[in-house]
Order: structure tokens, then sequence, then C-alpha cells
């Protein structure tokens, strides 16, 4: 059928005149659609017009599974040309093709199939998944600040209906074979190894899909069920989100209610709605944290961390929370503390943990018998990583440190888990500083992606390389930092939290400044982030810092934790909690908000991040960008606070800063380092420093 035709990413089989089509990429160890594989699928489903087989199968060579979307750095270079629309265009045309051909089609996935893998399975008549953890299917454009553009807004709810569609695509979240088999995603499911042949089958006998789930599809996508479900679909997302912040999720909305029964129509809306949202400042800072993310995430690739058994020292929240999820991802943990009575606590937070993540008995007690109390700390001797996640006192850490490290055999790793002790004063009385270094996890350890792997002056730097790849190994994202006061994550949080701890002992309601803070984009505002990490690990960091930055820690936080009124934990902090909730307060209707209020919160954090750039805290500015993104949450569709200084403008920011010197102190005086030619460089510009 395919004679005189050579193909780079795909390869052909003829079986009787069912044809496999099985794509694989050249040159690279996943699927992503490019403009090169979208061309020879064109040629291909052309002959197969021509020549109707019996039916057509589509699967993937790729271990790592089916696709896992459209190549994005071609995305980039569309925005860059403005040619957006006519490549998604040409996409659309590729996969219409593809539905239209009238002999049975069958997608047979694997793995990961995400973006415009999943479009291109919803271009076929039916679907098969693998059953196992590893199935992934999703439309997750919106994390990059845009929506489905291949014809997945346009299938998607007309096949398993908007009611349960929407959802997959305004979320991003991708769905397990299992549960896109009960949504009728996919049509059948089997064991890896009989996936082909399972899909054959169901090339001769597809499935009538069930007449109630047809019925419910069609009705929610007439007219009228679109001018009433779309109204309610933008109050709930706009509940979550600020439409001037993320405008995809409501771009989204606005294409499906518009979508007609035409496909023609509803690919055209698609079409020019995903190329106005590329335009966007949001869409090109997502685009670049999605760059940032995968470099963080290969940092440690290649590199055998040598670390099979993990011991922490200290079951308090992080300690056992580390070791939670270090025996989660596959490590041998011993966990040791004083008393197994301080053990046992973060032993019944691991279950919990493991219950949520794992789902079936086998796999919760295989990861728990990972995990092993070690009252006596036994476990020194044999493991490959000690990592030590004590109180914050460096005589302390220094003690341990010194009836740890005898008990070394060769080369183990030895980290702490400290948040703002400067580790040139920890490594000090070492037998081997070389092999020290700071692993520190942010709370809660289950939920934050970002580990500092912190630095000092007598690091190994093979050694560095080992704890970026157990990082890897675990399913984290780290960023190298130099050991100094802070770091770079608490060094660059704290002037925010103690300037907004400062309004709040002015009166400023905490309800007012936590949602400031949002406005701007931040997950959290400060009052309530600061009952949740804990009044005492904010006084403690602050003080701590406060003398290295030049800064004061504001009256009355130490009358709350004397009263044990210490946040979240207690119940009680700058808010009463219930439930895990914070009870704020009414704010006086007639209160005047302060115009600089969110200027005093969000550029006390931006000069302090100018400042750890111009001294090298980090590499350089996009690992900044990353490590404050994933360390705090501050708002991603800013792209971190150097690309807030590119895209504001360096003199604008500058002169804001002197004008709050002037009027509030010196604290707000411009740091060193906003003459940095980086912070001169387009915010349109979504390549990444290395």
């Amino acid at each position: 059928m395919f004679e005189g035709l050579r193909f780079n990413h795909w390869k052909t089989h003829d079986d009787e005149g069912v044809i496999t089509l099985t794509l694989d990429r050249a040159g690279s160890s996943v699927n992503a659609i490019s403009r090169a594989v979208l061309d020879e699928l064109e040629q291909i489903v052309e002959r197969l017009a021509i020549d109707m087989p019996a039916g057509v199968i589509i699967h993937s060579a790729k271990a790592s599974g089916f696709a896992v979307g459209a190549d994005i750095r071609e995305f980039v270079e569309y925005a860059k040309q403005d040619t957006v629309r006519e490549n998604i265009e040409h996409g659309q045309r590729v996969y219409e093709a593809l539905a239209r051909l009238p002999c049975p089609t069958v997608a047979a996935v694997h793995g990961a199939c995400m973006g415009g893998g999943t479009e291109l399975i919803l271009a076929c008549r039916q679907r098969i998944a693998v059953d196992d953890d590893k199935t992934r299917i999703g439309l997750p454009e919106v994390m990059l600040g845009i929506h489905p553009g291949w014809g997945g807004s346009a299938r998607l709810p007309r096949l398993i209906g908007a009611i349960e569609a929407m959802p997959v695509m305004l979320t991003g979240k991708p769905l397990s074979a299992h549960r896109a088999l009960s949504l009728g995603v996919v049509d059948a499911t089997s064991r890896p190894q009989d996936l082909l042949a399972e899909a054959r089958l169901l090339l001769r006998r597809p499935p009538a899909r069930p007449f109630a789930r047809r019925a419910k599809a069609w009705a929610s996508n007439t007219w009228l069920a679109r001018q009433i479900l779309a109204p309610m679909m933008l109050r709930q997302t706009a509940a979550k989100v600020r439409r001037e912040h993320y405008p995809a999720p409501f771009a989204l909305i606005d294409v499906w209610k518009r979508g007609g029964s035409s496909i023609q129509q509803r690919l055209k809306l698609e079409a020019g709605s995903v190329a106005k949202l590329a335009q966007t400042s949001t869409a090109q800072n997502l685009i670049r944290i999605f760059f940032l993310q995968e470099r963080l995430k290969n940092q440690g690739s290649g590199v055998d961390p040598a670390i099979r058994h993990v011991h922490v020292v200290g079951a308090g929240v992080m300690g056992g929370d580390i070791a939670a999820w270090a025996a989660l991802k596959g490590f041998d943990v011993t966990l040791q503390d004083r008393e197994m009575k301080y053990i046992q606590p973060a032993l019944d937070r691991a279950r919990q943990l493991y219950e949520k993540k794992l789902k079936t008995p086998e796999k919760i007690e295989e990861a728990m018998r990972r995990l092993r109390a070690d009252v006596d700390g036994k476990g020194v001797a044999s493991a490959d990583l000690a990592i030590e996640a004590i109180y914050e006192n460096a005589e302390a850490k220094e003690s341990l440190y010194a009836g740890i490290e005898p008990q070394f055999q060769a080369d183990e790793i030895l980290a702490s888990n400290t948040s703002s002790i400067p580790l040139d004063e920890l490594r000090k009385n070492l037998g081997a500083p070389q092999r020290f270094l700071g692993l520190h996890f942010f709370n809660p350890v289950a939920q934050m992606p970002l580990v500092e792997v912190v630095r000092h002056d007598k690091l190994d730097p093979t050694i560095e390389k080992r704890a970026l790849a157990f990082c890897k190994a675990i399913g984290k994202l780290p960023v190298a930092v130099r050991g100094t006061p802070g770091f770079l994550v608490n060094r660059i949080l704290m002037p925010y939290l103690l300037e907004a701890m400062r309004l709040y002992s002015e009166d400023v309601p905490g309800p007012v400044l936590d949602r400031e803070a949002r406005k701007f984009g931040m997950p959290m505002g400060p009052i309530e982030l600061a009952d949740t990490v804990g009044l005492d690990v904010c006084a403690s960091v602050g003080k701590e810092l406060a003398p290295f930055l030049g800064l004061d820690v504001p009256p009355g936080l130490d009358d709350k934790i004397e009263a044990g009124k210490r946040g979240k934990k207690d119940g009680q902090g700058l808010y009463l909690w219930q439930d895990g909730k914070p009870q704020k307060p009414e704010v006086d209707k007639d209160y005047v908000t302060p115009p600089d209020l969110q200027e005093r919160m969000i550029l006390s954090m931006v000069n302090e991040a100018v400042a750890c750039l111009a001294e090298g805290v980090v590499d350089d500015a996009d690992l900044l960008d990353a490590g404050v993104i994933f360390g705090t949450g501050f708002a991603p569709f800013r792209g971190g606070p150097i690309q807030y200084v590119r895209s504001e403008g360096v003199d604008v920011l500058k002169s804001k800063l002197q004008q709050l010197a002037a009027r509030y102190g010196d604290r707000f005086k411009p740091k060193s380092g906003w003459d940095q030619p980086t912070l001169a460089r387009d915010p349109r510009d979504m390549s990444l420093d290395n």
C-alpha cells in the first residue's frame, strides 16, 4: 500500500488488510508530535483514503508511552513568527482526515498520552488502553496558558458529554486507564502484552456505545444546554482563578458555548482562540515555566545517585514526611528519633499517604515495609544517605554529626534539612565536609515539588550531582543554591512575610492582606501562609534571617507563640482555624485599602530576588525564577520575580522602591543588582539561560 513512500517517524505494517501505524519519532526517546510527524501522517492518511484497508491501528513504539503531546519548542517558534493559527489548522486538517476515514480505526494506548496525543486518539473511532499505573490520558494545555487546538475541545465534549469533558480540559489533570474507561474516553482496556491483539479484536467487533451515554452526551451539547451550563462553568472557574491572570479556561468555555453541531465550525473557533491565547504574556510565561520544569527534572539525568538506603534523623513533621516520601519512591528508609512515641505519628502519617497514593493493600504494605523505625540509629552504618531533620539549632546539629560521621563506611552522603542556617557554619567540624550538603525540603513534603540542594565552599561537585540525581529519583525538582542564610526561597520569602506582618501590626486586616496578595497572583495570602507554616517557624526563621536582611521581626509573634497560638496546627494563630480552614473575620465595609499595600509586600520579595541573583545564590535567572515559583507558588502566570522585573521594567520597579523607601524607610532601598544585563532581557523570550 505504501510502496515508494518512506517515513522517518512512522512505521507501517500490513497484516491481511489491517494496517498498523507505529509512531516512532526519530532521534527522540518520546513521541512529541511535530510538524514533520504530522506531514508524514497526512501522506499516510491520504493513501489510506484511496486504498481503503480493512482497518487501521495506531500505536507507539516508545516505551515511555503513546505521545507526550505537541512539540512545544515548535509551538514557541510559531508564536514568534505569528503562525500559530496556520499550524493549528494544519494539525486539525490531518486529524479530521483521519477521523473521516470510512474504515474502522483504533488507537492502542500505553503510558503517557497527553495533549496532541490525546487529540490524535480522539480522531480515531475506537480507543483501547493498557490498564496499569503508567497509563495517563489527558489534555493539559491549560497548564501552558492555551487550550486544546487539534480538535480536543471539538471532539471530547461530544464523545463523553460536556459535563464530564470540560473538567478534564479545564483542570488539565490526566485520567487513569480505569477512569478513562468509566468516562467513555476509551472503549476497552487490556494487559500490556495483549494490547495490539485486543486492538485487532476491537476493529472486528467494535462495541456499541450505550444509548444512555450517547443521549447524555448529545443533551449536554445542545444550544440550550450550552447557554445554561457555560455561565455555571464560568462562575466555578472564576472562584479558582482570575480571568486576567489565566484567560485560557475562560476562553475554552467560550469556544464550547459558541460551538454548534458542525465540526468545522467548532474547529475554526478552537484555532482562533488558541492563536489569540498564544500571544498572551500568561501563555509565554507558562510555557517558559514548562521548560524550566523540564530543565530541573533533567539535572539528575545520566547519574547514578548510588543511594539505596536512606537514614533520616528526626521524626517530626519534616523528617517523618521526608522518610515517608523516600520509601514511597522505592528507597529503603530507617527513621530515627529519641523514642518510639516520636516515630509512631510519622509512621501513621506515612500510611495515610500510601493509602492515598497507592490504592491497593499490597502496595501499601510493601511501602510500609520499606519504612522502618530505628530508635537506636543502627541504620546509619548501612545508609548511603543520612538526612538530619532535627530542630534549627547549629550546636545540636553539629553534635549529631559528630555521632553520625564516624559510622560511615565509604562515600556516604550526609545532608541537613536546615531551612536557614549557613552550611559553611555547619560543616566546620566535619571530617569529610566534601560529602556534606543541604537537602532542604518544603512543607508539606508530599505536595511541594522543590528541594534546595545547598552548597558550601568545601562541597565535592560529584556529591552535588549524586544529590541532584537522588532528587530526580524521588520525583522532586532540585535547585542548587549557595549556603548563605535562608538559601534562596526563604531568603526571598521572608521579606514578604515580615512586611505583611508589619502591615498586620499596623492594623491592616489579615483578610485585606491576603486578598491583595491573591490579587497579584499568589496562591495563598501571607497571613494565611504564616498560620499554615506555623508562627513559631516564621519567628525562628525570621530571627535567623532578619539581621542578615537588615530587617526587624514585627512585634506580637512571641506573645502568640507563648500563648500556644502557633497557627493552623494549634487551631488558632493570626486566624481561628476550623476543620483545617481559616475563619477570616469580616472586614469593615468602610475600610480603605492603602494604595501601596500590594507594592510593599511584593516589591520586598522582588528586591531580595534581584540581590540573590547578583550575589550568585543560584547559577542564573531562570533557576531563580524556577526556585521561587516551585518553592513559594509565586504567581506562575508572571513567570517568577526576575521575569516580573523584565515585564514591568527595571526603571519602573526601581523607582517604586525608591518611593517606598522615602515613605517607609531604608528597608525598601533598591539592593545591589538592579543594573544586571540579564534583567533587561525581552520578557517575551521563552528560551532559557542554559
